[in-house]
């Protein structure tokens, strides 16, 4: 995980997928997205994501071996910065969402693993952080969003456990802006909170769910490779106002999308 804590308390500090094997994991993601890898503080079992040369090199991402014990899905993960993960956990409990494991003790800080009321899984972290990574700029992800059914009652809830928009200590503040509720940590946008129709049946393109987008040099280069890799792709590549995009599924079932950056 990161070395040194630099992130606001409240905004997205980290993005990690757990994956059915890791090996795997890293051929895939180092054959679509051009990533490297190096071992972490954390063990053997878990790998930091680093850009290639022509996005600078940095850390991107987190990969881990999924224990088979947890049965969960492979997904892409936000983790969100807080000052306790303890009292972070309870808010959560406090407004009838989940908290599926932890606090749990690591080398440099504190992870928990949760979901939201409507079921869209988050992570928290309290502990020291990668400088300079961050969603939107640097070597982090490109995008961060919420997809979900209600964006108004997610702020709410998001904002209530990361303490959004506080008065009393720097926080991430929160805006409505062209049908999205965006959250900025003081400089650019780190997050934003879409709202699907509600009341439609669960879909893998509409339910609830934290959706990641990496930085790639051609979308449409990088669908390519997808197929050769064993992945699939699940929107393909088209404009759109963010730049040129696709959206693809890992061997695992991980769902991210890649924009040009």
């Amino acid at each position: 995980m990161p070395t040194t804590r630099h992130a606001v308390v409240g905004a997205p500090c980290w993005v990690s997928l757990m994956a059915g094997d890791l090996r795997s994991a890293q051929d895939f993601y180092g054959a679509v997205l051009g990533w490297t890898f190096r071992p972490t503080a954390l063990g053997p079992e878990f790998r930091v994501a680093l850009a290639g040369p022509s996005a600078g090199g940095g850390p991107v991402a987190g990969i881990g071996a999924l224990a088979p014990s947890l049965g969960t899905a492979v997904a892409w993960t936000p983790y969100f910065l807080v000052d306790d993960a303890d009292t972070a956990a309870a808010r959560v409990r406090e407004r009838s969402a989940t908290v599926a494991i932890g606090p749990l003790a690591m080398p440099t800080g504190r992870a928990t693993l949760a979901a939201d009321p409507d079921g869209a899984v988050f992570g928290l972290w309290e502990g020291r952080t990668l400088p300079g990574w961050s969603v939107g700029c640097g070597s982090g992800p490109a995008r961060l969003e919420l997809r979900t059914r209600d964006a108004f009652a997610a702020a709410i809830f998001y904002g209530q456990v990361l303490v959004w928009g506080s008065d009393e200590r720097e926080s991430c503040e929160v805006q409505y802006e062209n049908h999205e509720v965006l959250v900025r940590d003081g400089t650019h946008t780190v997050a934003a909170l879409r709202g699907g129709a509600i009341g439609s049946a669960p879909d893998p393109q509409i339910r609830p769910r934290w959706h990641v987008f990496f930085r790639v040099a051609d979308t449409d280069a990088a669908a390519r490779a997808v197929s050769a890799a064993g992945g699939i792709v699940v929107t393909p590549p088209a404009a759109a106002d963010s730049g040129r995009q696709a959206t693809l599924r890992d061997p695992d079932g991980g769902l991210f999308s890649v924009v040009d950056g």
